[in-house]
């Protein structure tokens, strides 16, 4: 098997990994080195078609040792098999570089024979490239989990960012999903990873040769929608792993049916886009605006609405909190209120010391006051009256009920529902009613539902 056709099954195997970014390294270029790291972030990968991307984001090896149901590259599942050498790994890399293809490398494997054999290849592909090569730009290396901490603590000095995926949101369905896989493999050397990054912050201010850890700190990324799960049960378990491991980021990925297996959602199943989206705004809401977990989600509704970001769900079911006003407000209370968010209310806090603020000054700022402005008062007054029917209007998300449309000849296009639309636009459309009668029907009734709650 030459190079080319390795890439072509690595780089395809290595599509299901959602947990990539390169955020939090600023390094300059530096004489006799290759490349260079930018705190502003590398969020794209290379594809085997050539395509020119900022990220090499393949797998060292997809023959696996373990049988995880729900992974594509699973012992008992038929597909061809590749495995980079080491040094054919970074010559890889560094071809690209050199082609301006790419910035940075994202490197993962699955276990080939055992998690510490794993991570040695992959140690020494990430040596080659740093020590031989000199490459300066980024890397972003998977941890195996079950390896040995002395390995872990050789990778994370090669690596930017680290980072151990947890996989299923609970033990049980890790067990009945992945038998291989344990829960305190996965969490070792989450910890670990932690005490030694804020162990080498520390040095590195302390001591001018201190080599740096994970100078990017760590992430891990879930599955979601392969198995029972609540969204409550997956927030507190965000939550707490932000609080414990001091994660940068917790990545969700809709899980998309590639295997048939009874435990799992059948092969014809759309893969939970808007229940993925809607975590991803929980999570920004636990990480800059101060909510908890328990806030956004209760034991009587354990999931988020469809029709409803997480926010504008907390704000329906608080009224008692409303309105707020703009002039006195601290930002943790602006922060609550739907339309306003970290930026705008830095900007809303900036600017009252100077002014009393308005409608006019408010938009200018950046406030999104198609929501805002129901949940607020300027200088006293409301910003704005409306009935509950329209209230509700503005808090619905568009996104829900999105519908694109399907080109079938030259001149014959069809409405038909995007991928992330509700789930209920989705099984009308199944059944055979046209996508854009399907949304507006659907939105209809939320629209009902939700001016009854208000």
């Amino acid at each position: 098997m030459d190079l080319a056709e390795k890439l072509e099954i690595l780089a395809d195997s290595a599509k299901y990994d959602v947990a990539c970014t390169s955020s939090g390294v600023d390094r300059p270029g530096r004489h006799g080195a290759l490349g260079s790291s930018a705190a502003a972030g590398i969020c794209h990968a290379f594809t085997a078609d050539g395509r020119c991307v900022s990220l090499l984001k393949v797998l060292y090896s997809n023959v696996c040792s373990y049988d995880c149901s729900y992974c594509v590259n699973r012992r008992s599942n038929d597909r061809p098999r590749a495995t980079f050498t080491p040094r054919e790994l970074a010559e890889l890399t560094i071809g690209f570089y050199r082609r301006n293809y790419i910035e940075g490398l994202f490197l993962s494997s699955a276990v080939l024979g055992t998690p510490d054999r794993t991570m040695e290849l992959m140690i020494e592909a990430l040596r080659i490239l740093r020590e031989e090569y000199h490459f300066n730009g980024y890397i972003h290396a998977k941890t195996i989990p079950g390896a040995d901490p002395m390995l872990v603590e050789k990778i994370g000095r090669l690596a930017d960012r680290l980072s151990v995926n947890i996989e299923l949101p609970s033990e049980t369905s890790l067990t009945t999903l992945a038998p291989d896989k344990k829960k305190t493999a996965i969490l070792r050397p989450m910890g670990q990873i932690a005490v030694q990054s804020a162990q080498s912050k520390k040095e590195m201010v302390l001591y001018r040769g201190a080599q740096p850890f994970a100078p990017a700190g760590q992430s891990t990324q879930m599955i979601i929608g392969a198995t029972p799960e609540t969204d409550r049960h997956i927030m507190d378990l965000t939550e707490g792993l932000y609080r414990k491991y001091s994660l940068k980021r917790v990545f969700y990925s809709a899980y998309l049916p590639v295997v048939e297996d009874r435990r799992l959602p059948a092969l014809h199943t759309a893969p939970p886009l808007l229940r993925e989206h809607r975590l991803y705004q929980a999570d920004w809401l636990l990480r800059y605006y101060h909510f908890s977990a328990r806030e956004l989600l209760t034991e009587d509704e354990p999931n988020f609405d469809p029709y409803l970001d997480p926010k504008c769900t907390w704000a329906v079911r608080h009224p008692e909190f409303f309105p707020v006003e703009v002039n006195t407000a601290s930002r943790a209370e602006l922060l609550r209120v739907p339309g306003i968010g970290p930026k705008s209310a830095l900007r809303i806090v900036e600017a009252r010391r100077v002014q009393s603020l308005g409608m006019a000054e408010l938009k200018r700022i950046g406030v999104v006051l198609k929501r805002a402005q129901y949940f607020i008062t300027c200088k006293g007054k409301a910003a704005a009256r409306g009935s509950r029917a329209e209230i509700a209007g503005a808090l619905l998300d568009p996104k829900a009920f999105s519908v694109g449309m399907q080109q079938l000849s030259l001149d014959d296009f069809v409405p038909k529902a995007l991928p992330d639309a509700a789930p209920a636009v989705q099984r009308l459309e199944a059944h055979g009613m046209a996508a854009d009668v399907a949304a507006r029907t659907v939105r209809q009734e939320a629209l009902q539902c939700l001016t009854k709650r208000m």
